[in-house]
């Protein structure tokens, strides 16, 4: 569908409800999506033939205006483990919504979540609650890679749990990330807190100035 130019964008691709197969599609509808490892560990195994050392790698890709994608993969090598992780990781991919969800704000653009969302993975839970404009991202270094990459500018968060344990803390972020295209909305929600799913655009200036 992609090839026949049937979908020519990504929130077309996600409307469809069909799984992504191929990393490709998502490098040819979103071409200026980024990626970063957010984990990188050496696992040794003993067997009767000596020591097996393998790779896991933990990415996470986005274009920082709507989209994310979190994404493992294990391998005898580093590089190959890195690249199939973010070949995962775009497999992966969702779609989040923003807005000014904040009672302390009224600017009216998309800068932050829409509302508070949960997300849960092993020992660790992790809260995201919309934040007036210039606050800038008020979380943990993780949480704070996987905000940025989706295009959350603002944004109070806290963890509970093991949250040195990286992997488990990055895929609780993404499952809150997920929540904002779970959740449903009214018109009238959506209209009052500007809502606005997948990508919206340049956003203001980052200093926040008053006019």
């Amino acid at each position: 569908m992609v090839l026949n130019g049937e979908i020519t964008t990504m929130s077309d691709a996600l409307a469809t409800r069909l799984p992504l197969r191929e990393a490709e599609i998502v490098d040819i509808l979103i071409p200026d999506l980024q990626d970063e490892v957010i984990d990188m560990n050496m696992v040794q195994r003993m067997t009767d033939s000596g020591r097996r050392v393998r790779f896991a790698a933990t990415c996470i890709v986005g274009n920082g205006d709507g989209f994310i994608g979190i994404g493992r993969a294990k391998g005898k090598e580093v590089g190959l483990s890195i690249k199939k992780a973010i070949d995962n990781a775009k497999l992966n991919i969702i779609e989040i919504k923003r807005g000014c969800g904040s009672w302390e704000c009224g600017c009216g653009e998309p800068h932050t979540m829409p509302f508070e969302v949960i997300g849960r993975t092993g020992s660790v839970t992790v809260y995201i609650r919309p934040a007036p404009r210039g606050v800038s991202l008020a979380v943990g270094d993780v949480a704070k890679s996987l905000l940025t990459m989706a295009g959350v500018r603002d944004a109070w968060g806290f963890a509970t749990g093991n949250t040195k344990t990286k992997v488990n803390y990055a895929t609780a972020t993404f499952e809150a990330l997920k929540q904002t295209a779970r959740m449903r909305v009214t018109d009238e929600q959506a209209q009052r807190l500007n809502i606005v799913p997948g990508p919206i655009g340049p956003m203001p200036s980052a200093e926040y100035q008053e006019d």
